[in-house]
């Protein structure tokens, strides 16, 4: 309903300006006609319509893009509140069986992974907001050091098991390097540590169950290292492969909504390797299809 009644205001907008625009043409076309003797003033009424014109497409510029950014942060509160409630919920109601029923040992043991898995899922929401705030202080100092970027991803893929969909995925691992050069970088390593995990996060949820995911180590050149990550899973249209590393944004369409998300895992990741002097983009065929995300990053 609410997406219906923003809907209505830009088509309003739109429909607002052209009418100005036509209307400041019809004045200006007749005070041109009327007074086609007054060279000066006839300048400055083109100078006058110009500004006119400029100030009606501006103003509805900025109105749609104020519009848009309203419903991209409403469906992140809506994302991040579902994230937050459901492992509350789950967590409470595996505690209310604990404690009014009799459970044998298997299943205790069975409930307390449930809930620790849950409790993963949550601490990783809460990160990604934290992490988005700290990102986003351009200011802020990191804590640079010498990091084997190999090591870093085998740490992220070695506490994927706590994924909801991680216990089932086939993860391959592979380095490409030069000799037994190792890709070492200059940075921090818990915030390249969430950059990778993200873009394999993201790449065990887009795809079915069981997922299948590729990750790459390899040497672009001698002065850079690349991280890759290919997944099987739904795929990227054409024209969403550089909006899906905006803020809150997430791909419009049937299968991207079955999945919850806050849309910030991917503008964490572009952040993240902006600061270390790198780039990431994303290859897909479409959707469908499977993507790749390949992070690039300076060599020490």
């Amino acid at each position: 309903m609410r997406l219906r009644s923003r809907q209505k205001s830009i088509a309003f907008f739109i429909a607002f300006g052209a009418c100005l625009v036509a209307l400041a043409i019809a004045l200006n076309v007749g005070w041109i006609l009327l007074n086609w003797r007054q060279v000066a003033l006839l300048v400055f009424g083109v100078i006058l319509f110009t500004a006119i014109i400029l100030g009606i497409a501006l103003n509805t510029i900025f109105l749609v893009r104020e519009i848009r950014r309203n419903e991209q942060h409403d469906g992140f509160i809506n994302a991040v509140t579902h994230e937050l409630k459901t492992p509350i919920a789950s967590i409470r109601l595996y505690l209310e069986t604990l404690q009014t029923r009799d459970v044998d040992e298997a299943r205790r043991k069975e409930f307390y992974s449930i809930m620790l898995a849950d409790t993963n899922r949550q601490l990783r929401t809460v990160e990604q907001v934290l992490q988005a705030g700290r990102v986003g202080l351009r200011r802020r100092r990191i804590d640079r050091s010498v990091i084997d970027l190999g090591a870093v991803v085998q740490e992220c893929l070695q506490s994927l098991h706590t994924h909801p969909n991680g216990g089932d995925s086939t993860i391959q691992y592979s380095e490409r390097l030069n000799d037994d050069a190792r890709p070492l970088v200059l940075g921090d390593h818990d915030e390249l540590r969430v950059a990778v995990s993200n873009l394999v996060d993201n790449a065990v949820k887009y795809s079915s169950a069981p997922a299948r995911v590729a990750v790459e180590v390899r040497a672009v050149d001698e002065k850079r290292f690349a991280v890759r990550v290919t997944d099987s899973g739904i795929g990227i249209p054409n024209g969403q492969l550089k909006r899906v590393f905006k803020r809150f944004y997430r791909i419009p369409g049937r299968l991207v909504s079955q999945v919850t998300g806050s849309g910030l895992g991917l503008f964490i990741v572009r952040s993240v390797v902006k600061r270390h002097g790198g780039r990431v983009f994303a290859e897909s065929a479409g959707e469908g299809m499977g993507s790749t995300f390949t992070i690039v990053l300076p060599g020490v």
